[in-house]
């Protein structure tokens, strides 16, 4: 897979979890936020086990011990995020809650360079800061005063950038992408199951009325899109990934515009033009930049 075919891929995989956001605000009418974060990965777990063995048919080497540890912990990390979102939400405005978790944009590259010590290529920084505007105008351009969910949210980024990182960590150095879906799924289900048992009613009756929600965002929304991002994060950098997702931000305001009758102000059209153009940006700057080195090297 080429770098331009695994960004697509993650722009496939942000498309997804924008419609996503739709049934995942439906589906709070009915139920708790940790009983559908359990259930959706429960079934996204199902729909990664058939993938899973058919990797694991073709790998030429088991699993290592330190890959199944790096594995869960991205589970976490991933479960972690999705637990904090969804409280922060609580007591936070989508607006804010949208904008904020946006941030992993900027949490991303930032995270790769202080943690992994690893240098990423310059337009990822005026790319990142260039999403996070875009998105701060498609949530309205306007902040609330920080309350107590603005800043889980806030650290739910965070969590979303770690959980970035350990992706391309990990999906690299195994070679096990859907591997470490699974697993990631996985923990989310019974993570977010038993969180749901201590902390939230629950009836059949709840389960069903959100059922729909439930099984296109545990198909769609965490099983496939995130099986894409895991493959695609194998043939990219993380924060060049991290740009790409953020297009979520747009596919979700499309999507409500589309299914739920909502509008976008005229600074939400621009800002979706400011996360367009730092998509192309990230892509088409390297390799023009690339082509440019080359030419002047068979020049001389």
């Amino acid at each position: 897979m080429t770098r331009v075919q695994a960004n697509l891929l993650l722009l496939l995989a942000g498309a997804i979890w924008g419609a996503g956001f739709i049934a995942q605000s439906t589906a709070m009418q009915t139920l708790g936020p940790l009983w559908f974060i359990g259930l959706r990965f429960a079934v996204a777990t199902l729909v990664a086990l058939p993938f899973a063995q058919w990797e694991k048919s073709r790998a030429k080497s088991p699993l290592r011990q330190a890959d199944i540890a790096g594995f869960a912990l991205t589970g976490l990390a991933l479960f972690a995020a999705a637990a904090f979102q969804q409280v922060g939400l609580l007591t936070t405005t989508v607006t804010n809650s949208g904008f904020l978790t946006g941030l992993y944009v900027v949490f991303t590259p930032i995270l790769t360079v202080l943690v992994l010590r690893r240098r990423t290529h310059w337009i990822v920084w005026p790319a990142a800061f260039m999403a996070s505007f875009g998105i701060f105008l498609l949530s309205g351009g306007t902040l609330a005063a920080l309350t107590l969910g603005d800043m889980l949210t806030i650290f739910c980024a965070v969590l979303w950038s770690v959980q970035m990182i350990c992706v391309g960590v990990y999906a690299g150095r195994s070679g096990r992408p859907i591997a470490l879906s699974l697993v990631q799924f996985a923990i989310c289900g019974v993570l977010g199951c038993a969180a749901g048992i201590l902390f939230e009613p629950v009836s059949l009756a709840a389960i069903k009325g959100a059922l729909p929600e439930i099984l296109y965002a545990g198909v769609f929304s965490s099983g496939i899109a995130f099986i894409f991002q895991n493959v695609a994060q194998r043939y990219t950098t993380a924060p060049q990934a991290a740009i790409f997702l953020s297009s979520e931000a747009l596919f979700a305001a499309l999507f409500g515009v589309m299914l739920l009758g909502e509008t976008i102000t005229s600074a939400g059209y621009v800002g979706c033009g400011i996360i367009f153009l730092a998509m192309l940006a990230v892509e088409l700057v390297p390799e023009l930049l690339r082509s440019r080195r080359a030419g002047l090297a068979v020049e001389a």
